[in-house]
């Protein structure tokens, strides 16, 4: 494998397999399974999940600061979720929290996580960074630095970075390869601008791929070319 060692971002939607919103079974087999084929190869592999499933933001009534911790504890449950799958699947996982939840995760600490996948085991951080105003890219971002990953792997339902949106525009163009200073100057929407420095500043190389293509998230941590690498 060429990556031994990895931050995988997973947003929320992730777990809601083809619905809208919310934790499906199917959605969780797939991503449990997809992480188990990575995980018997004895990668490490630390993930980062977000929250858009269950919860997307302020509104009228509900401050920022507010919002954010929402999103912080629906991350919890998102994390707890993913660990029963990945056990299910005879994977050995942890939930490691950026905020204290006591009773039902342990606090997140860099000696714990490094811990843990010294024994084989996959790490899910929860809780963004603990605290308001940062996404869980920046989380992904801070884990990849201070955990010393080799990659900062950003799944989501396109496999990579373009000009304009696929979706929307046919003539939109596909980057392979991107400098993060390239990236920033045309403004794409990656990652938020936290998230870019500190992988820019700590040597971080980011892939953005297309995770829901079954097999695709082995292919890309093996070495194969897809998605878009920034570096």
């Amino acid at each position: 494998m060429k990556y031994k060692r990895m931050v995988l971002k997973l947003s929320g939607e992730t777990l809601a397999g083809n619905d809208s919103s919310g934790i499906t079974v199917d959605g969780l087999k797939t991503v449990s399974r997809e992480i188990k084929a990575v995980w018997r190869t004895k990668a490490q592999i630390v993930v980062v999940i977000g929250a858009g499933n269950l919860w997307r933001g302020a509104g009228k009534s509900i401050d920022r600061v507010t919002a954010d911790h929402m999103g912080m504890l629906a991350t919890v449950m998102n994390a707890l979720a993913l660990k029963d799958a990945l056990l299910a699947e005879g994977v050995a996982a942890a939930v490691l929290s950026a905020v204290d939840v006591p009773g039902f995760v342990a606090r997140y600490s860099r000696d714990a996580a490094e811990a843990f996948l010294a024994s084989g085991g996959v790490v899910i951080c929860a809780g963004g960074t603990g605290n308001p105003f940062f996404t869980t890219d920046t989380t992904a971002a801070l884990r990849a630095a201070e955990l010393n990953a080799d990659v900062l792997l950003k799944a989501t339902q396109v496999d990579g970075v373009y000009t304009a949106d696929p979706k929307k525009n046919v003539g939109a163009k596909k980057y392979t390869t991107l400098s993060f200073d390239d990236a920033i100057k045309k403004q794409l929407k990656i990652m938020d601008m936290a998230a870019f420095s500190l992988c820019r500043e700590n040597g971080v190389p980011v892939i953005v791929f297309d995770f829901h293509k079954s097999g695709n998230f082995a292919k890309v941590v093996s070495g194969c070319s897809m998605g878009t690498l920034i570096r």
